[in-house]
Formats: structure tokens, sequence, C-alpha cells
């Protein structure tokens, strides 16, 4: 299996607001974006890019230690002893 846990925590991400459209983070690709938009999604700017999409401290206990990832949105960082 793999350790590697900050792919998960950096991919880009997106949020479904309240009135139904789309806020999506600057990282999702223009092909994603012109996909969703061909099957009806409506996309606005995210209202608080930063903070809006949630964000993770991680821990993967392995074996022989710990692997940890920490979200580029937040402060922070993820300690495991």
């Amino acid at each position: 299996p793999s350790a590697d846990i900050q792919t998960p925590a950096s991919t880009p991400r997106w949020i479904i607001n309240r009135d139904a459209t789309v806020s999506v983070e600057d990282g999702v690709t223009a092909s994603v974006r012109e996909e969703l938009a061909r099957r009806g999604h409506r996309f606005v700017s995210a209202e608080t890019p930063m903070f809006g999409f949630g964000g993770a401290q991680l821990i993967h206990k392995m074996d022989d230690g710990y692997c940890a990832a920490s979200d580029h949105r937040k402060d922070g960082h993820a300690v495991g002893f």
C-alpha cells in the first residue's frame, strides 16, 4: 500500500453551493470544468477560496513509523508520536 497521503490533501476540491451552483478551486483543469458545464453544472467564483473547501491534517500509522500530510489551505501541521 502507498503511504502517499499528501496527494489527497493537496488535490483541488469543489463545493456545491446553497443555490446548487458549483465552486471549484483553481487547480481544477479547464477540461474538467468544460465537461461539467456541458453536463449542465453552473459555476460561480469561490466565495472563500482558502477556507470554504475544508482542510485536513492527516497521519497514517505504518509498521515502521508514521507518515503525515498537511493541507496547504489551513495553518497547522500533522504530528504523530
